[in-house]
């Protein structure tokens, strides 16, 4: 029985190992699983093509400058969210308060 063939079949590959690195890189909970995750198989991939694991390297920190700069825009937005919520709400509580003031003269 040919081991290699075998092994290749139970053993992930570059491909799905980056793909489930890019899975966990979605939430900011799991970036540290993430990271730990890339730094293996940026290691093996270093062992077969050396090149290939600095350009992976490379495209891994963008995605995760990416990744970190996009959640940071979205709370910003929640947070702006919130914040105008809060004005309309304050402002209808205003023209009540006026209008009762009003009728009350």
């Amino acid at each position: 029985m040919n081991h290699s063939l075998l092994l290749n079949r139970t053993t992930p590959s570059f491909d799905d190992r980056l793909r489930h690195c890019l899975a966990l890189a979605r939430n900011l909970s799991d970036h540290a699983e993430a990271l730990q995750a890339f730094e293996q198989l940026r290691a093996d991939v270093a062992q077969h093509q050396p090149e290939m694991a600095g350009m992976l390297q490379l495209l891994w920190h963008e995605v995760m400058t990416a990744r970190r700069s996009a959640a940071f825009w979205q709370q910003l937005s929640d947070v702006e969210k919130e914040i105008s919520e809060q004005m309309a709400a304050n402002h209808l509580q205003l023209q009540q308060n006026y209008l009762r003031l009003m009728q009350e003269q």
